[in-house]
């Protein structure tokens, strides 16, 4: 895999969305308020999304378990909320299992801080 980015101009308008959305709504809400104004964003930005996405975890073709995506972007990116300071290593961990459950390439990671938006693209090499 080379350098370029994965969906760049669908990541900039998604990153684009999560400021727009923070300066509107302001920072200290839940995570659920958030998705909230994000479902309106999209919407409003003619976005194709759908929201608590439901993915299979499996093992030899069986189900072991369940996963649900905050987000999953013109069936391209999978978007993930948080309402938090730092970008902790177990919402990074989730957030590449959920590229592996689905074979998708890219994953954002929005962090809700007190100081404004934050993200971390988490990119699926296998």
């Amino acid at each position: 895999m080379g350098k370029e980015l994965i969906y760049p101009k669908l990541s900039y308008e998604i990153v684009g969305i999560l400021y727009d959305v923070f300066n509107k709504v302001g920072a200290g809400h839940k995570e659920r308020y958030y998705q909230n104004a994000l479902l309106i964003a999209f919407k409003n930005n003619n976005l194709d999304y759908k929201e608590q996405v439901p993915v299979a975890l499996r093992y030899d073709n069986q189900k072991i378990g369940q996963y649900y995506l905050d987000f999953l972007i013109e069936d391209k990116i999978i978007l993930e909320i948080k309402s938090d300071n730092i970008f902790r290593k177990p919402n990074i961990e989730q957030i590449y299992s959920y590229l592996k459950s689905t074979g998708l390439k890219l994953g954002i990671i929005a962090n809700f801080t007190r100081d404004g938006v934050k993200f971390k693209r988490i990119v699926n090499i296998e």
